[in-house]
C-alpha cells in the first residue's frame, strides 16, 4: 500500500499477445483462507484485456457471516519473449 489513503483495487492492462510475443508469464492470484490450504487462480489474459483485482483482501461469506481472505498477486516465470503491461495503482500521492 502506498500512502495513508488507498483504493482497494488495482488495474492492469495487457499489452502483448501470449504465446505470440511471450510464453509463460501467467497472472497468478493466491487466496489465503484462514485454517485452509491456499488456492492459486491462474489467468492468461490476451492483448488488450484489462484485469481488476484486490490489493490486499476480499470478503468471503462463511457460516457466521463475512470474513477477510488475504489475496496476493504475481506473475509466473516468463520462458521466452517479452511481456509488457500497464499497471494502475490508486493511492494518495501527497504523502
Amino acid at each position: 500500500m502506498y500512502g495513508d489513503v488507498y483504493f482497494p483495487i488495482q488495474i492492469v492492462l495487457f499489452l502483448n499477445e501470449p504465446d505470440e510475443d511471450f510464453t509463460g508469464g501467467e497472472f497468478v492470484l493466491t487466496q489465503q483462507t484462514p485454517r485452509a490450504q491456499s488456492k492459486a487462480i491462474v489467468l492468461k489474459p490476451k492483448k488488450g484485456d484489462i484485469l481488476m483485482f484486490t490489493t490486499n483482501f476480499r470478503p468471503v461469506k462463511g457460516t457466521k457471516g463475512y470474513y477477510r481472505v488475504n489475496m496476493k498477486h504475481g506473475v509466473s516465470e516468463i520462458h521466452s519473449g517479452e511481456r509488457h503491461t500497464l499497471g494502475i495503482i490508486f493511492h494518495d500521492a501527497l504523502n
